[in-house]
């Protein structure tokens, strides 16, 4: 019999009822039931109950057994006694009656329990990273992880994807991030970059002659941590093909991450004919370039009905040509209570507050009775599609309804019904307002439409809603800096070639920019690549770069372009995020093995730690910290 087991823990079942078996593994948990013990022993397989009783050899060994402690044990498999099976647990039909015991590893103290599924502090979970992924969920999340990613792998070289492996050690780029640098020995005075991501490289691929890349590529950036990307490194998918336009990159991502979706989605609805969303069109419905689709809630711009109103402050911000009003759905919100903690909500993300109309019946409208009557005519003619009927019977409705709170009061009952009827709205429901210019309050509004979903609970936790965004400007101004700036990868093709880069308006250029978006988060950026040496430099001289700037610093590409360059493009897809919405959970730390804390710091190894002074002279730099 081998020195530690014949079976894991995860593999007893009747077949093995009256076999020898030796098994090695944790104590999960320990419990006395008058005197005979039950050790549940646990591995990366499973769990099988122990027992040990007093007329055992190994009794007396169990007795000093703690929780975690690393056992042997040897005995016979036999069926757990009538009423005692655990339906739950594939081992749950037997138990192992142990004849002899080993103690392999005895644990001290344990600073975190893994028995349980109890919240503790980041710290300790993270000073003790090897006993909280002993703890089943996050165990199950790693392997998830690992699962997830061969099945990226199969589904790209299904698709005629090659692996390949690109340089860890680079120089820097602006990829819109700070870099690692790491100093040379060799080279004095010089550094290399760890990859903000493999752009260049992959782009370099295509020029070498490859047709269709792929990696789990590491990328690092030097950048403040939060809950959707860790600090330090994250992985993506990455890809690239050749002589391809949008739609080409489209067909072949969108079955890839799909499927995937559609494999770990445990039942989970996925959508199937992905969405394409204009950048432009997210912002003014969603409030947000990610949209979370499960939210049903579309804004709408209401200006024209404040434009002239009564509502004085809605009517001078308008007079300013750029200003509009966008309304906020929200149907079912129409109480007191509610629209009160929304404006609290607002003012306290620190706005001056949230407008809001709410409708409801008319007090000497219909009766309870022939409102119902009304309801139900209305929905049988337009399911009929008897639009004339439709019509006659939502202006009854119209006129036993009305709009109350200080907006409808000062705007008047005509304006409160034309919102109502352009939001499609019922008694009962509400509405939101912000106003001024949509590039200061779309953020804000973005946030609203998500708090008024959840709050209303409208929201369906269990799909997964995948979407196109595309159209992405070419650039954006930089307030800060008073200049054009890339407002996405500065590599992409501008819509329009050339020809847009030098006689258009750069704020108007549009590129063949995408970006996949899932339940409110990005998971995956690409474009289409600008492969003309005249209309790369050109695209980096209205950021502000000359071209000695591209040559110098793009080198290797630049010249790979003067030598026959191919149309491509390509995309990557963060792995981090798409594993934490498949293991349903909502901070990274979750499904990764060893990250930091919100502060960069690796807890378990001492991360960043000051280097020796030998190390420091080795390297010719000299640490010079900053006065406190």
């Amino acid at each position: 019999m081998h020195r530690y087991r014949s079976h894991t823990c995860g593999a007893l079942s009747t077949a093995q009822v009256g076999d020898i078996v030796r098994l090695s593994g944790w104590c999960h948990r320990i419990r006395d039931h008058g005197g005979v013990l039950f050790i549940d022993l646990r591995d990366h397989y499973g769990l099988t109950q122990v027992v040990v009783d007093p007329d055992s050899a190994a009794f007396r060994d169990a007795e000093k057994v703690r929780a975690e402690w690393v056992i042997r044990i040897d005995g016979k498999v036999r069926l757990r006694p009538e009423g005692t099976q655990n339906p739950d647990l594939a081992t749950g039909a037997v138990e192992v009656y142990a004849a002899e015991l080993e103690v392999l590893g005895p644990s001290a103290e344990l600073p975190l329990p893994v028995f349980g599924d109890v919240e503790y502090p980041e710290e300790t979970r993270l000073r003790y990273r090897f006993l909280d992924l002993r703890r089943e969920k996050l165990h199950r999340n790693i392997m998830t992880r690992g699962a997830i990613i061969d099945a990226m792998r199969a589904r790209m070289k299904g698709q005629g994807f090659f692996e390949f492996q690109t340089p860890i050690l680079t120089a820097s780029s602006p990829e819109g991030a700070r870099d690692f640098l790491v100093p040379s020995r060799l080279h004095p005075g010089k550094f290399y970059a760890l990859p903000q991501a493999p752009q260049q490289y992959k782009q370099l691929i295509m020029m070498s002659g490859f047709d269709r890349y792929f990696q789990i590529a590491p990328c690092f950036r030097d950048e403040d941590p939060r809950a959707d990307r860790l600090p330090g490194e994250f992985y993506q998918l990455d890809l690239e093909m050749s002589f391809v336009e949008q739609e080409d990159i489209f067909a072949a991502v969108e079955p890839v991450i799909t499927g995937v979706f559609e494999q770990f989605a445990e039942g989970k609805p996925v959508t199937q004919n992905w969405p394409r969303i204009p950048y432009a069109e997210a912002l003014r419905k969603y409030g947000t370039d990610k949209p979370d689709l499960r939210n049903p809630l579309v804004m709408q711009n209401v200006s024209d009905h404040f434009r002239g109103s009564g509502f004085k402050v809605f009517a001078r911000m308008l007079e300013v040509e750029k200003n509009e009003v966008w309304a906020i759905p929200a149907p079912g919100g129409g109480s007191r209570a509610f629209c009160d903690r929304m404006n609290s909500w607002a003012q306290g993300e620190g706005q001056p507050g949230l407008g809001y109309i709410m409708w409801r019946r008319k007090s000497d409208g219909l009766s309870d009775v022939d409102w119902q009557l009304l309801d139900a005519g209305i929905q049988k003619a337009v399911a009929n599609g008897q639009t004339d009927l439709a019509e006659q019977l939502y202006a009854k409705y119209a006129e036993a309804i009305e709009g109350v709170g200080p907006l409808a009061n000062n705007i008047g009952p005509e304006r409160t019904e034309a919102i109502r009827a352009q939001l499609d709205l019922k008694a009962g429901d509400a509405a939101f307002f912000v106003a001024g210019d949509p590039d200061k309050f779309v953020k804000f509004a973005g946030l609203a439409r998500t708090k008024v979903g959840e709050e209303l609970n409208l929201i369906d936790k269990d799909r997964f809603e995948l979407a196109w965004i595309v159209d992405f400007p070419m650039y954006e101004w930089n307030e800060d800096d008073k200049k054009v700036d890339f407002s996405h990868n500065p590599f992409s093709m501008p819509q329009g070639g050339l020809d847009a880069l030098n006689g258009q308006d750069p704020l108007t250029i549009k590129a063949f920019q995408y970006d996949i978006a899932c339940n409110g988060y990005e998971i995956a950026s690409g474009g289409i690549r600008n492969h003309r040496p005249e209309a790369m430099v050109k695209a980096f001289e209205i950021a502000g770069y000359g071209a000695e700037t591209v040559e110098e610093r793009f080198g290797g590409m630049y010249r790979a372009f003067q030598y026959g360059a191919p149309p491509h493009g390509g995309m990557a897809a963060g792995v981090d995020r798409i594993v934490m919405l498949l293991c349903g959970v909502t901070n990274l730390r979750e499904i990764s093995l060893f990250p930091m804390n919100q502060q960069a710091i690796d807890l378990l190894m001492g991360a960043p730690a000051e280097a020796a002074p030998k190390q420091l002279r080795e390297l010719h730099i000299r640490s010079a910290p900053q006065a406190k």
